[in-house]
């Protein structure tokens, strides 16, 4: 196979993630070969502004040398040890401290893996796990929401609410109760005030709760900003309002910081930004700056003092994996940490963000293709529809975010498309100038896609 082209190879060989395997195998892959600051290179030589920063991921960019440097030299000290059975290692200790001392959750205790899915997942055994300890085990229920992402694995899959997710895969969803999805553009009624709205989700997953059986509910898990659902930001109120309920039912709060977490709404965490403590919560590709797999649960006091003593009755806590607190990915993020602090990245994304937003709603607001700009920090989401007024999408089948999408590559943006939302989630280290280059392009892909389909 050595003689085939590296397009080839990929074509005939490589099963993708979320991709449409027929399309894959007749239009190939984007074959990226570089990375410098926010910019990526093809293996075609054409370079593009990475405004998802990958997959919500690489806050300071595609070749920090820190973060190399911090690799290599933990690979040259201790490339690989585990965290089994009272094993520890001195980068694994400097991350926790490091993440303890950011955490919105005080006299946290944290639970280290390797991906958003896994970090999801514990969460959900460890709510199981409390309950049990409590003297409650048929607490098993878990509630999610209608378009929420939280994963691959198979409970990450489960929990969310996406379709696709599920289709053909004979899921098993009985334990888990989908609330509904906290858009208020798209899910609110005429005449309907965002408060009033936040009040509606929140009465009607009362009615959930008590037709379940709030002694079935272990937990609930949500996004601050749904990130692959659509870059939802939730009505005012309506996470404090949450809060409140799930307390009088005896329910936890998860929080999935995946995407939000380390500044990207403009707090160190969107459970500050929309005013809510979670019981756990959940962070990943932050983490590291995307450079290394690692993620964390991080777990209340009171939650962890549970957990720990039914863990001494069964005589060992039975969770965990071979590469929690892995000596390298601990190096790399315990750096990057670091290097949130020095940028000020919560100061800098709200400045960034402040801008990014006022660029695209001044660009698009008014477009006929375009039927709402929403964001919050340096997170932005556009919605396309095909009639602003009824708030109309287009059909599926055409596919229009994904034309966008490709029309920004030849712009020379990298975006990703959700269907009709094109999401933009750059890095941090995005320059002002950048941000309107980004927006410009973003601006004219659109137009060139609306002269393409000639509306």
């Amino acid at each position: 196979m050595l003689h085939n082209s590296a397009r080839a190879i990929d074509m005939s060989l490589h099963l993708h993630s979320q991709t449409d395997p027929r399309r894959h195998e007749q239009d190939g892959p984007l074959i990226i070969s570089g990375g410098d600051g926010i910019y990526v290179r093809d293996d075609a030589g054409n370079r593009y502004i990475e405004g998802m920063a990958g997959l919500w991921t690489a806050s300071l960019g595609f070749n920090d040398q820190r973060l190399a440097a911090a690799a290599a030299a933990q690979f040259a000290k201790l490339a690989n040890y585990h965290t089994f059975n009272h094993r520890s290692n001195e980068p694994c200790i400097d991350l926790i401290e490091q993440l303890a001392a950011v955490s919105p959750i005080p006299d946290c205790r944290i639970f280290l893996a390797n991906s958003g899915s896994e970090a999801n997942d514990s969460m959900i055994k460890l709510a199981w796990y409390y309950q049990a300890a409590r003297g409650k085990p048929g607490k098993r229920r878990i509630i999610s929401r209608n378009g929420a992402f939280h994963g691959s694995t198979v409970m990450g899959a489960v929990l969310s609410g996406l379709p696709h997710m599920h289709r053909s895969f004979g899921m098993n969803t009985d334990d888990i109760l989908y609330a509904g999805k906290p858009h208020f553009y798209s899910e609110g009624r005429e005449g309907e005030s965002e408060e009033a709205f936040a009040d509606r989700l929140i009465a009607e997953l009362e009615r959930m709760i008590l037709v379940a059986g709030p002694d079935t509910i272990a937990a609930m898990i949500a996004e601050p900003v749904m990130g692959a659902g659509g870059v939802i930001v939730p009505p005012q109120g309506y996470f404090p309002k949450l809060r409140k309920l799930l307390d009088k039912h005896d329910i936890l709060l998860l929080a999935d910081e995946v995407v939000c977490g380390f500044g990207r709404t403009g707090n160190w965490f969107g459970s500050q930004t929309f005013d809510f403590k979670p019981d756990m919560f959940s962070v990943a590709k932050g983490l590291s700056s995307g450079y290394m797999p690692i993620a964390a649960v991080v777990v209340s006091d009171a939650l962890y003092q549970s957990i720990a003593d039914e863990g001494h009755r069964n005589g060992v806590f039975g969770h965990g994996f071979t590469y929690s607190g892995h000596p390298v990915a601990s190096a790399v993020a315990a750096e990057a940490l670091r290097i949130y602090h020095e940028i000020d990245v919560v100061g800098r994304a709200r400045a960034l963000g402040a801008q990014m937003l006022a660029a695209l709603r001044n660009a698009l607001a008014d477009h006929p293709m375009v039927g709402e700009v929403r964001g919050v920090g340096l997170l932005a989401g556009v919605e396309l529809v095909a009639d602003r007024r009824t708030k109309q999408g287009f059909p599926a089948e055409a596919r229009v975010g994904a034309q966008v999408e490709r029309a920004c590559r030849q712009r020379g943006i990298i975006l990703r498309n959700m269907g009709d939302v094109l999401a933009l989630c750059p890095p941090y280290i995005i320059e002002p100038d950048q941000i309107d280059e980004l927006v410009r392009a973003l601006f004219l892909a659109i137009e060139d896609t609306r002269e393409s389909l000639s509306l």
